[in-house]
């Protein structure tokens, strides 16, 4: 007889397994379903440490509801109100109807935008974007205003917990939304101001004439996606950025000295990051015009759209998104009805674009010889040796620079949420990639090892990059040859030592993409790894003896990226401190690194802004300027004793 039996277990062979009967069913509230499955309705938590984080999810899910109402002709103004973890909105539209506030909120498969009498062209189409902020926030208040009676619910964690009755009120109709998402969901969280305003002005853009006041400052924009473009452009455009608008249609575009296409996509407000069907036909269609314009058959279209930066924005009855987050279209359809949206993005190009061009010829001749200087360059690089071009094509998870993740985007068979979790670390010298190699996720991050010292590519043709062997396997490894859609993964880390040779080295990788794939910087894929300067930690638990090993005593380590952080470790130590810098990462064993890389890694978006100006800051810094730069260093020295002077 079996002691201690379970009945909801068998034995096997290799032991006892869970019975699955009915008890294993479970039906779960509408609210811990979300819980549960974060991933389902807002992509990933986070801490908002990156735009993509799940609590501007919960942000943009509620502005959504509100620039619904301003599309529909309601509501010119909309209060956006941010602190550190709480969040307030509040629009001037028609309000939600009282008597549903309640089940608008919290009930799924509820809301007014599955009847298109009531909204013809919105985002949030499936009823569950106010109901997951809900669901994932501590405290969550909506409060509605029709004709001078209000209504107000509260709830926590998606249960309610206060209703208040209709009541009289001098406010103007609107709905407003106040939520704190849940610190046990998205652990140490903050909001920060620098991922919430691009979001909030590319709203003005797609919204000429709407007024966005965030913490007392108000944004708007007349011109639409040719402010947009002004805004995010780090390059002079060739020629003034050509805007054409139709009903349901908007798009601007230009070329600049750049390499790579440039494309910011939006159906119904909503920001496609990864683009869809809209996008698709849009360039399609930019390539056939430009080509059929200039009667030049033998034009190819990445000649035609090499250095592009364009714009485009639709709006679709009943858009078909291909993932709750709403980052790619899928729609064939412009409405049930209509034509297709390749027929429409196309027949709007072909026939604005065409005019434009027919009445501009300034800006048809600038176009002209863009194109022909990027065939002479495609060309010349088509004289690179065939063995020199066949080598990168050949990169593969053979290649002894690139150590290989199982999981990344040309592998058909990964999960989705693993796919979005790859990265590749570009590292100095084999020291430092073999400690991270030792203790990489070997599924979702790949190690690029560097040979010294890349080449400066400052100024070069894309030619150079076939012909340096570093970098020819880089664009390999990373698959963006062709294309940075190819990319095959999500994170292009940076990882080399914290001295003045890997700084120098981590300037000439950043000019390297800058020079090359600026797109891949502008789309958010490169990062910088940051490793700790300093190990502190207690000299008596450091080098304790296995007897107080066995006695529980625990070892006080801090690891510190700043001296503030040292000297914040030295004197919560006091004389017991010992301090270990760490020069290159290759002094960091693997068991330590494994922190480093792991959930709580510590890497910074490299982003490109137009106010940093860019195309100046790599003609100074790694130009043929070098008397320029000696005059700069003199100029700017600081020598803090005097004594040093000789």
């Amino acid at each position: 007889m079996i002691e201690n039996e379970d009945i909801n277990q068998i034995p096997t062979e290799s032991g006892f397994e869970p019975v699955y009967s009915e008890d294993n069913i479970v039906t779960l509230e509408w609210n811990e379903h979300i819980r549960r499955r974060p991933g389902m309705y807002i992509g990933k938590l986070g801490d908002g440490s990156t735009a993509d984080d799940g609590i501007y999810v919960l942000l943009k899910e509620v502005l959504d509801n509100s620039i619904d109402e301003f599309m529909m002709g309601f509501g010119k103004q909309i209060q956006v109100d941010v602190t550190d973890t709480t969040v307030t909105v509040r629009d001037f539209g028609r309000g939600i109807p009282l008597g549903k506030v309640v089940e608008a909120s919290s009930k799924m498969n509820t809301g007014g935008k599955y009847d298109s009498r009531a909204f013809k062209k919105s985002v949030g189409l499936n009823g569950v974007g106010i109901k997951a902020v809900n669901a994932m926030s501590s405290d969550f208040i909506i409060q509605s205003v029709r004709d001078g009676k209000m209504k107000r619910a509260q709830f926590c964690k998606g249960n309610l917990v206060l209703e208040t009755p209709v009541c009289d009120t001098d406010e103007p109709n609107g709905t407003m939304v106040q939520f704190t998402p849940d610190n046990t969901l998205f652990l140490d969280y903050h909001y920060h101001d620098e991922f919430i305003l691009p979001l909030l002005k590319n709203y003005t853009y797609l919204n000429a004439g709407l007024t966005i006041v965030f913490n007392g400052r108000r944004f708007v924009s007349r011109q639409g996606l040719l402010d947009l473009l002004r805004e995010y452009m780090t390059n002079d455009p060739l020629y003034p950025i050509i805007h054409l608008k139709g009903d349901d249609i908007e798009v601007a575009l230009t070329h600049a000295n750049q390499y790579g296409e440039e494309y910011y996509s939006f159906v119904n407000g909503q920001h496609t990051t990864q683009g869809g069907t809209h996008l698709t036909a849009f360039k399609e269609a930019v390539s056939r015009t430009v080509k059929d314009y200039f009667g030049k058959s033998s034009f190819e279209y990445s000649d035609i759209r090499n250095g592009i930066v364009a714009a485009i924005s639709v709006k679709i009855e009943e858009p078909l998104f291909e993932s709750q987050t709403k980052t790619k279209l899928g729609s064939r359809d412009m409405s049930p009805d209509g034509p297709t949206v390749a027929k429409f993005v196309g027949d709007f190009i072909k026939r604005e674009l065409d005019n434009y061009l027919h009445r501009n010829l300034d800006v048809a001749d600038v176009i002209l010889k863009k194109v022909q200087a990027n065939e002479r360059e495609r060309k010349a690089m088509a004289g690179i040796s065939k063995k020199t071009r066949e080598q990168a094509k050949k990169i593969s998870l053979h290649n002894k620079k690139l150590l290989d993740c199982r999981v990344h985007f040309n592998d058909v068979r990964g999960d989705d949420m693993k796919k979005e979790r790859s990265s590749i670390f570009i590292t100095e010298g084999d020291s430092a990639a073999g400690s991270i190699t030792k203790i990489r996720d070997v599924e979702t991050q790949a190690v690029f090892s560097l040979r010294g010292k890349p080449e400066n590519s400052y100024g070069k043709t894309k030619k150079m990059v076939y012909e340096n062997e570093e970098f020819n396997q880089l664009q390999a490894a990373l698959n963006i040859e062709e294309s940075i859609d190819n990319l095959r993964y999500n994170k292009v880390i940076i990882a080399t030592d914290a001295d003045v040779d890997g700084m120098h080295i981590r300037l000439l990788l950043l000019t390297f993409f800058l020079q090359f794939f600026p797109d891949l910087i502008k789309s958010g894929h490169v990062y910088i790894l940051q490793t700790p300067l300093f190990r502190v930690r207690n000299k008596k638990t450091s080098k304790r003896s296995s007897r107080s090993a066995k006695a529980g005593m625990q070892e006080e380590t801090y690891y510190c990226y700043t001296d503030e952080e040292r000297i914040a470790a030295i004197n919560k130590l006091g004389a017991n401190a010992e301090i270990t810098r760490f020069k290159g990462l290759g002094e960091i064993s693997p068991e330590e690194f494994r922190g480093f890389i792991g959930e709580d890694m510590r890497a910074d978006r490299v982003s490109m802004h137009k106010e940093d100006g860019v195309p100046e800051l790599l003609r100074f810094y790694m130009g043929k300027n070098s008397i320029e730069r000696q005059n700069f260093i003199i100029d700017n020295l600081v020598i803090e004793d005097d004594s040093q002077i000789s």
